[in-house]
């Protein structure tokens, strides 16, 4: 049985120049056809899927109209066993919030909301290409306590270009002030395929990983502070509010993938959905197949994305998985640590983690 269901929802009000996800501007004629060939799409994979937890990523989901949204989330219970749903996350930009749309939301059933302020500094959401302001994001996350809802994430993003470590903290401080149950707070990467990448590799704008662990330490002291334990390199919790769904991934579970790009894994073998809205429209529509990618998950393979993945989370992996040699040299040098039975990252580690995570593979 599948317990975990990701929906992806690619439009959005303004492609962000660092965002490598498959994304589009919003389309009002093309909405329609979309909404009908995710449903049809969970149709054919209803068998054998009761999720426990659900997530709409993007892209932005709440892009999309309060009726629409509706109309999507109905039509998925009306073909999917939603029956064992704990978790239900909606991600969300704060530009596309209303209390029309987060009450319809918190009312069908989403109890968890990921909004990504990614900074509070009106220079930096410039920078980052943003729609919203500091004050609406303020306002949305108003919003969404008004409409009920009791455990909201908000998404931080440090080591952007002309970001000083008190404008960092700055953010951390108003973040915290607001006492979310849960904050990410990533790296800026510079991925394939957007303007940032292209930026970085004509020298436009650089890197410097120096400082980007110094901004990585602050937080992890800031927030662990402020009462938000770090489960995950990049996520903090306050008790009980760690996100569910992405701990599946983290874990190795199965899980099915809904939309332009979305991936599943099941029965051992991962699938892509094709990267192209029409084209998933045009596929879902003459009955398959709507993916353009797969591959057996063979047991080498599983074993090493669960030790990469596993080490980045507070319960890190299984000592059994590891030679002893192999572990004697890291925790030798300060990198993992012995944790009944498990080998957990170490503060410093945290630092190296990605580097830690090739030695073990």
């Amino acid at each position: 049985m599948v317990r975990h269901l990701y929906v992806h929802i690619p439009f959005c009000p303004k492609v962000c120049p660092y965002c490598s996800f498959y994304k589009e501007a919003s389309d009002r004629n093309k909405t329609k056809a979309f909404l009908e060939a995710v449903l049809a799409s969970a149709e054919a994979a209803g068998a054998g899927l009761r999720p426990r937890t659900v997530f709409f990523g993007g892209g932005t989901p709440t892009a999309l109209s309060t009726l629409q949204m509706e109309f999507l989330i109905r039509g998925l219970r009306e073909r999917v066993d939603f029956s064992e749903v704990e978790e239900f996350t909606v991600e969300m930009n704060p530009a596309t919030v209303s209390l029309e749309k987060a009450a319809s939301l918190r009312a069908l059933g989403v109890n968890r909301v990921s909004m990504g302020v990614q900074s509070w500094d009106p220079d930096l959401l410039k920078t980052l290409g943003r729609v919203h302001s500091a004050g609406q994001a303020r306002r949305s996350f108003e919003i969404l306590r008004e409409a009920g809802f009791e455990n909201i994430n908000l998404d931080l993003i440090f080591g952007i270009p002309g970001q000083s470590l008190e404008i960092w903290m700055d953010s951390l401080a108003t973040t915290t002030a607001l006492a979310p149950e849960h904050v990410s707070a990533y790296c800026l990467t510079y991925e394939e395929d957007t303007e940032y990448f292209r930026r970085f590799q004509n020298g436009e704008i650089g890197q410097d990983d120096d400082r980007n662990a110094e901004f990585f330490e602050r937080t992890m002291d800031h927030l662990g502070d402020s009462g938000y334990a770090q489960y995950e390199i990049s996520n903090y919790a306050r008790p009980g509010c760690e996100c569910l769904h992405n701990f599946a991934y983290w874990t190795g579970e199965e899980y099915e993938g809904l939309g332009p790009s979305a991936f599943s894994t099941r029965g051992g073998i991962r699938r892509r959905n094709v990267a192209d809205t029409t084209e998933f429209i045009r596929r879902v529509g003459a009955g398959g197949p709507w993916h353009d990618f797969e591959e057996v998950v063979d047991e080498a393979t599983a074993r090493a994305e669960s030790l990469a993945f596993s080490l980045r989370t507070v319960h890190g992996v299984d000592a059994s998985e590891v030679s002893s040699g192999k572990a004697a040299d890291l925790m030798g040098a300060g990198l993992v640590e012995p944790s009944s039975g498990r080998l957990v990252l170490t503060r410093r580690g945290r630092l190296l983690a990605d580097a830690v995570a090739a030695e073990l593979i």
